[in-house]
Order: structure tokens, then C-alpha cells, then sequence
């Protein structure tokens, strides 16, 4: 068996890359010249990130997975810690190398491209300039189907690459156009507004999810868990499958999280004021699923 491949968003998480606080923000001083140019939505105290972030990395664990950490490196900054969205996907053939849509973050897909090299894990395609394509706004609703979200992040080229790299393995790759909402400044990515938490059921924000997605998802015989219009900026639409019906969400959304256990979910929490709230990223964010079985 592959130690990669992650065509599935629910299947049981076995290995995942995360970058910790200790390496992305490296100190106080980095956090406080780094903030606002950034557009977080708060300054991160560094030594209560360190913490939030070893709680998550504990739920990891205790869930089966191997976490894997990125060295600390000087191509990158601040949102080097949101470890998602350098890769467009990882596959069964391996690696697809995004690009990112914010310039601050360019060099990412790089530094991650080196980590790669050196676990023996290849790299299937890259995106190409024009193209630009971030792990966020790609999500798998089955082995042979991926959604992508053409944003301010993703934009037309970058998926007619994605296309092309998948495309000829028989996998079908839709595109879903996604709103201006917030503008080109802020985050919205298509897992800005839906997480799957099994192959049947997604945790959904119902007034940002395009018409012709959800009548996708009502036709593959997916339910949705709707969030609470309260619980959209505090991050409730971003949820970790660890696996299937087994997910971790940041504390502060126990609208969701009810709604969640009552559609049978194994539900676990934990605080992210400093390494989710303040830089707009939830769980999925922080994580690179590198392997899922």
C-alpha cells in the first residue's frame, strides 16, 4: 500500500502533515511585524498558539494518525501554518503542487515541494503560472469526482490544469464558481462553506453554497448539517474528518456541534483563538492529509 493518497475527505486519517506554531510564527516579535500586513483578524500570542496547537496535534494522535511536522523555513511566513493550501491534492499517483492565490504565500508550494522530495513522496503535477489553484477550494466527494471552487483564490486556469492532471485517470473534475462576499482581500474558499463528515453528509454555511453545488450534493444522496448564520465566522463550517463520522471542529460552535452528534457524529473540540480565529483557518486549514485508509 501507498504511504500516500487522500482521493476521500472521511476515510480514516493515517499520516498528515502540520506545521507548528513554534516553526511558522518562530517568535512574538515575528507574529507582531507580520499581523496586519497579513490581514488577520487578531494578533496570535505566540505562546497560546503553541498550546492550541499541541491540543489539535494530541486529538491527531489519539485518533490514529501520524503527524508529520515542516521545518522551519525562510521562503515563508505566518500562514505557512495553515498547511493545506500549497497542495492543490494529494493523490494515488502523488502530489499535486498548487499555486498560491495570495501573493505573501507564493513560496509555499516550494518549501512543502522540498519536504516532499525528502520522504520519498512524488509530485504528481504542479500548477503553472498563470494558474493558480489552493488546497482549500478542493474537495473530493468521491475516488473519482473533486469539486474545485473557481475564487479569488483558484481562478480558470489553475482548473483547467487540475483537469488535465486528473482528468485522463477518469476522474471528474467540477468546477464550482463560488461569490464575491468579503472581496479579494478576505478568505472564502469552497471549504470555506462545506466539509464532508462522511461519503453521505457534510457540515454546510446553506447562504454561501451555490445553487447548482447543493443540488449536486442532494442528487449524490449527501445530507446536510447546516451552521448557524452565529457560527459561520467563528469557524463552525470548518470541521476535520479524522474519519468517517469521527471530526474535530475549534470549540465555539455548540450549534454545530449539536447538530453534528445528532446526525451521529463522534465530535471533538478544541480552542483555536490563536491559530484558527486570528488568521481565518480552521482544522482542515491546519492539516495536510497525506494519507487517508
Amino acid at each position: 500500500m501507498n504511504a500516500y493518497g487522500c482521493q476521500s475527505m472521511v476515510r480514516p486519517l493515517k499520516r498528515v502533515l502540520v506545521m507548528r506554531p513554534e516553526e511558522a510564527f518562530e517568535s512574538q516579535e515575528r507574529i507582531d511585524g507580520q499581523w496586519r500586513s497579513l490581514d488577520y483578524l487578531a494578533r496570535p500570542d505566540f505562546g497560546r498558539a503553541v498550546d492550541e496547537h499541541r491540543r489539535f496535534t494530541a486529538l491527531l494522535e489519539a485518533a490514529g494518525a501520524e503527524v508529520a511536522c515542516l521545518p522551519a523555513d525562510g521562503r515563508t511566513g505566518l500562514d505557512a501554518l495553515y498547511t493545506h493550501d500549497p497542495v492543490a491534492s494529494v493523490t494515488d499517483q502523488g502530489v499535486i503542487l498548487g499555486r498560491m492565490g495570495k501573493d505573501a504565500r507564493m513560496k509555499e508550494p516550494e518549501a512543502l515541494a522540498d519536504w516532499f522530495a525528502g520522504t520519498g513522496i512524488p509530485v504528481a503535477g504542479r500548477i503553472a503560472p498563470p494558474g493558480s489553484v489552493e488546497g482549500g477550494d478542493v474537495v473530493w466527494l468521491k475516488e473519482d469526482l473533486a469539486v474545485i471552487g473557481l475564487t479569488y483564490r483558484t481562478n480558470g486556469e489553475g482548473i483547467r490544469q487540475f483537469q488535465e492532471l486528473l482528468q485522463p485517470r477518469g476522474i471528474d473534475v467540477v468546477a464550482v464558481p463560488m461569490v464575491h462576499w468579503d472581496g479579494p482581500g478576505a478568505v472564502l474558499h469552497l471549504m470555506s462553506v462545506i466539509s464532508l463528515l462522511d461519503t453521505d453528509l457534510a457540515v454546510v454555511y446553506e447562504r454561501l453554497l451555490p445553487i447548482p453545488f447543493r443540488e449536486m450534493l442532494t442528487a449524490l444522496g449527501i445530507a446536510l448539517v447546516a451552521v448557524p448564520d452565529e457560527e459561520y465566522d467563528s469557524l463552525g463550517c470548518n470541521v476535520l474528518a479524522v474519519g468517517p463520522r469521527h471530526v474535530i471542529v475549534r470549540s465555539g460552535n455548540p450549534v454545530t456541534v449539536e447538530r453534528m452528534r445528532k446526525a451521529g457524529c463522534r465530535v471533538e473540540t478544541f480552542d483555536g483563538d490563536h491559530i484558527c480565529y486570528a488568521g481565518s483557518g480552521g482544522p482542515t486549514c491546519l492539516t495536510r492529509p497525506i494519507l487517508r485508509a
